[in-house]
């Protein structure tokens, strides 16, 4: 692997000649100028070399829809698009943002022995390798549904786990989360902010997560890399998180830092992370290396970053295995979190399982999934008004806004922090022995799919 400045560089920078820059720079001006639209990158990310103009008009997009698009879009670049445009259903998928927080707890079985482990610096190991393992669900190219506010999402049936989300903000747009079993307790303040680059957009995951592990009460936080979405009207769309994963151990000091590796030209350096566990002293204890789509391993290593004689590479992760030929390119978890059988008995009313334009899409109507995101946004603008009208303001329901301010690499963020109400609440319903009573507590549910409904708190 070599010293821990060696690989930083391996691993952060992707490995081209200058040869292959030139040629790569020219291929792009020459696609540009074929279609018209200069400054706009358009590239194969499996390796192809196939004609840059028929790569081009690749996607998912018909020629007509990628022109109107186009039009409707331009005017927006260099924006924070993350609410602030209407986007045709037919890019999105049946799931919504509250939903794709929860495919983290997938492979949670990593944070169980992240707790049950008395080495500190395995210990990392796991819990990294838990942060990695959603990247391969996160490199779906379909959009997911922004959730209403007040919206919320719950889990149950995996892990011992029991998880809500909930929307907590609109203008910018806020998601809080919380998951809890014996062995840790997590939570999440999430508030992405984006930038439109015409044909690309980055993603930048301004929030806070945390993990509390319980055994030792050891707290964990998580800083992932940005991501960058590829090709969104012309070419094939393609996701990539190049950058530096940080996790940090806030009670010891000790910390892990990974290298996601940018994909180059041809698919050069694709996947691949690398990086190390190192101790309070900043000293390298434990190297990590693999590929975010596949598997991580690791194998203790020397002050240097070599790795120690008689070790050897062990796996700690590796991905499950996946439904063939699936539509929106769902893992069989994905599947379960869009199901009731992940669901708990007496649902909230406002779950996004229960959203009528997200499961019209799952079905496969697009011209009702399209009318039922209009409405629900129309509901939305309509509640938002009669709130400003009574002088009321939105609280959350399952978090509470803290006075905490924290800073990240792309921002300051409020922090939202869960106030321990639904799990009185879940007690109380699986202590309740009627269906009346279970009929009586959704009706007093926020209902957001309701449009006659609307509600000042």
């Amino acid at each position: 692997m070599g010293s821990p400045k060696k690989n930083q560089n391996k691993g952060f920078f992707a490995a081209m000649t200058s040869g292959f820059s030139m040629f790569g720079t020219a291929m792009q001006r020459s696609v540009n100028g074929l279609l018209g639209y200069e400054g706009m990158e358009v590239i194969n990310p499996d390796g192809g070399k196939d004609d840059a103009e028929e790569e081009a008009n690749r996607g998912r997009w018909k020629q007509e829809d990628r022109d109107s698009y186009w039009k409707m879009m331009h005017k927006y670049i260099g924006s924070d698009v993350t609410s602030m445009v209407t986007l045709p259903v037919l890019i999105f998928e049946p799931m919504t943002m509250l939903q794709k927080m929860a495919e983290l707890m997938e492979y949670s079985y990593l944070l169980d022995r992240a707790d049950e482990c008395e080495d500190p610096y395995m210990r990392l190991v796991y819990a990294t390798s838990w942060a990695i393992s959603v990247y391969y669900a996160y490199q779906r190219t379909w959009k997911p549904f922004n959730p209403i506010l007040g919206e919320t999402y719950e889990m149950v049936n995996h892990g011992g786990i029991t998880f809500i989300s909930e929307q907590v903000c609109h203008h910018p747009p806020m998601s809080a989360g919380h998951a809890e079993n014996e062995h840790f307790t997590y939570g999440v303040t999430s508030k992405l902010k984006t930038k439109f680059l015409g044909n690309s957009l980055d993603i930048y995951p301004v929030g806070r997560t945390r993990v509390t592990l319980k055994r030792d009460g050891v707290v964990l936080d998580l800083v992932p890399p940005p991501t960058k979405v590829n090709n969104l009207i012309f070419g094939r769309t393609w996701v990539d998180s190049p950058g530096e994963m940080v996790m940090s151990n806030l009670t010891t000091g000790d910390k892990v830092v990974l290298y996601f590796q940018p994909c180059g030209w041809f698919g050069a350096g694709r996947y691949e992370v690398d990086g190390y566990v190192y101790n309070a002293a900043e000293e390298p204890k434990i190297l990590m290396t693999g590929k975010w789509n596949e598997s991580m391993s690791y194998q203790p290593c020397d002050m240097e970053g070599e790795p120690l004689p008689g070790t050897e590479v062990k796996e700690v992760w590796r991905v499950a295995a996946v439904p063939e030929n699936d539509k929106f390119q769902y893992t069989h978890f994905a599947h379960k979190i869009n199901s009731f059988e992940t669901a708990p008995k007496k649902l909230l009313a406002s779950d996004s399982r229960l959203r009528p334009d997200r499961y019209a899409l799952e079905k496969g109507d697009l011209l009702k999934a399209g009318a039922e995101k209009s409405s629900l946004e129309e509901r939305q603008r309509a509640e938002k008004r009669h709130r400003e009208e009574k002088g009321h303001q939105f609280t959350p329901k399952w978090f509470d806004l803290t006075e905490e301010i924290t800073p990240t690499p792309w921002g300051d963020l409020e922090i939202y922090q869960y106030n321990g109400k639904y799990t009185e609440h879940r007690a109380a319903l699986d202590g309740s022995s009627t269906s009346a009573d279970a009929d009586d507590v959704r009706l007093t549910e926020f209902n957001p799919w309701q449009y006659d409904n609307l509600s000042a708190e």
